[in-house]
């Protein structure tokens, strides 16, 4: 039956060979492109569970997005405090690096797609299996790559959570992903030797010319004249990503560069005063009313023995300590270093009865909902930098940077620095 079917002609159209007709189009720019994606894909996964060790997700339930995770929501050590940018960066370069690779991925995808319409689809066991490697590594990057420029301008239509659809797809797709390198690497080693990057860059129009014919059929079986130098695809993919570069980073690095950040979806001019600088959601957009921290507010202090129940103006009579520290969130936009001040977490676990706390749970007056409620670890809450802000800046907290009491901690995810808190309680 096989046989038989590998007679019957192929469909009109893109699984006939003579459709495609591109001369640049083979191996060589398919590999050049692939060695790009070798060295920076797995720099994103690296920092992208670097990322979700950073929520400390073994910590509580309340802490991670990902649930029936078992073996694949591993980590390997309770994350840092030090240095205090740490997720800052991490987060930062996961961002924008995959945007940058955006392009790069586009050109890779019309390099091999003649591939996608090879005729017969499958033709062995062997043959088979990988195509499904490559549909799930093609379905993969395009399915992560989508989700995560979505979330990063806050575009949320995703049938259920990003966390989950974006943690559970980066496994299939590092799967593929893996099983595709072993299986193409020796290619694209043999393909990156066969012709030199300086020679074609030197290269015009009138002498670019097809390369030999491979037995992966990326080579056009009947090549049309050429419209552009394989220096002018490298040239255009290198610009495309550059420009990404340019309007993306800004939201990571901050300063002047901010300005340039124009896919960035937080405001880039937050106005003027000490509360100016950027935010995720206002207190209007998760349902915290002035009448939630008006001036029946009170936070609760749960540990040994019995709770404290404290006004503001009783927090603010204690001895008040300061931090420099920046706000960095999982869409990878960041804050400079702002000047926050308020109670050391672990003054305010020794006044629970805890001073070795192991942990505390941060519960916020916001209605519920994911990240209301954070556990943070034994380390976060020794940190003399990690403070219950009262103030930022030399003025109160803003309602939507907040007031009246935010959590603020060294190298930890913007989400975790919970807003508008009502009660800690401090464990063993």
């Amino acid at each position: 039956m096989a046989r038989r079917a590998g007679r019957l002609p192929a469909p009109p159209g893109p699984f006939r060979p003579e459709f495609w007709r591109s001369p640049i189009r083979g191996p060589w720019l398919t590999s050049v492109f692939g060695l790009v994606l070798l060295i920076g894909i797995p720099l994103l996964f690296v920092t992208g569970l670097l990322s979700y060790a950073s929520y400390n997700p073994g910590l509580s339930p309340f802490n991670d997005e990902t649930p029936d995770k078992g073996v694949l929501g591993f980590y390997l050590f309770s994350w840092p405090t030090h240095p205090y940018w740490l997720y800052r960066l991490l987060q930062g370069v996961h961002v924008t690096l995959g945007v940058v690779l955006v392009p790069v991925v586009l050109a890779k995808l019309w390099s091999v797609i003649p591939k996608l319409f090879e005729w017969l689809p499958v033709r062995s066991v062997a043959h088979g299996l990988e195509r499904l490697s490559l549909l799930m590594l093609v379905g993969g990057v395009i399915f992560e790559f989508v989700t995560g420029i979505l979330n990063i301008q806050l575009y949320y239509v995703f049938p259920g959570s990003f966390y989950r659809l974006h943690f559970y797809g980066a496994w299939v797709f590092l799967a593929a992903f893996v099983v595709h390198v072993s299986l193409r690497l020796g290619r694209m080693t043999r393909a990156l030797r066969s012709r030199s990057l300086g020679a074609e860059l030197r290269t015009g129009l009138a002498h670019t010319l097809p390369e030999p014919p491979d037995p992966d059929g990326l080579v056009p079986a009947a090549p049309a004249a050429p419209t552009m130098t394989r220096r002018g695809a490298l040239g255009m993919v290198g610009a495309g990503s550059l420009l990404l570069l340019v309007v993306t980073a800004g939201q990571s690095i901050g300063g002047r560069l901010r300005a340039t950040a124009l896919l960035a979806p937080h405001n880039r001019n937050p106005g003027s005063g000490p509360n100016a600088f950027q935010i995720n959601k206002t207190a209007a957009a998760v349902g915290v009313t002035p009448q939630l921290v008006g001036t029946d507010w009170r936070l609760e202090i749960h540990g040994r023995g019995p709770g404290l129940v404290l006004t503001r103006e009783q927090l603010l009579a204690m001895l008040q300590h300061t931090a420099a520290l920046p706000i960095a969130c999982v869409e990878g936009w960041s804050t400079e270093d702002q000047h926050w001040s308020g109670l050391r977490l672990a003054d305010l676990a020794a006044l629970a009865g805890m001073p070795d706390a192991g942990s505390v749970l941060v519960e916020s007056v916001q209605p519920p909902g994911p990240f209301t409620r954070v556990v943070l670890r034994g380390n976060q809450i020794r940190d003399p930098r990690s403070l219950l802000a009262l103030r930022v800046n030399g003025a109160d907290l803003s309602l939507d940077h907040g007031y009246p009491a935010r959590v603020i901690v060294p190298a930890n995810p913007g989400v975790n620095n919970t807003k508008w808190v009502g009660r800690l309680t401090f464990r063993a």
